[in-house]
């Protein structure tokens, strides 16, 4: 065998589990996988790409837009101006929504106004969301935003 001696060589499967062959291929493998999808990736979205090369003013708009939201975000907020009886509901619902955990429900913050004795619940709750007193969140319940509150009582 020209030098070699035959007890040390090793053919077929078993050359392949003493010299890591497996877990070589599973690399290759995933190694091809993954090019070949990050290259469908890029070819699916280069269309976009060719739609922002043909129209430059698209990026300009994009980039105009985000400026904008930025100055609006900076302006400062204009505080509604309350009589001093609807500053006295204010400080009276502040009084409710402490008792409560930081969301607020309406249902049982109308509830609670109802048990209080407190005249128009609806329309005042309405008084609150519209000077900014009661903000909405996503999940349909409402804060109270302390800051707008003592600016708009004081």
């Amino acid at each position: 065998m020209n030098g070699v001696d035959a007890v040390g060589v090793l053919y077929g499967f078993e050359a392949i589990n003493v010299h890591n062959g497996w877990a070589i291929s599973v690399v290759g493998i995933t190694i091809v996988f993954t090019g070949l999808v990050a290259l469908s990736v890029l070819i699916s979205q280069l269309h976009k790409l060719v739609a922002l090369y043909d129209n430059p003013g698209r990026i300009k708009k994009l980039f105009a837009l985000k400026s904008e939201s930025a100055v609006k975000a900076s302006t400062p907020k204009k505080y509604m101006v309350l009589t001093e009886r609807q500053k006295q509901i204010c400080r009276q619902y502040n009084l409710l929504a402490q008792t409560m955990d930081d969301v607020i429900s309406l249902p049982k913050l109308l509830r609670m106004a109802e048990l209080s004795g407190l005249q128009d619940p609806h329309a005042n709750i309405n008084l609150l969301i519209k000077s900014g007193i009661l903000c909405a969140d996503e999940q349909g319940y409402f804060t109270w935003d302390e800051d707008i509150f003592i600016r708009t009582t004081s």
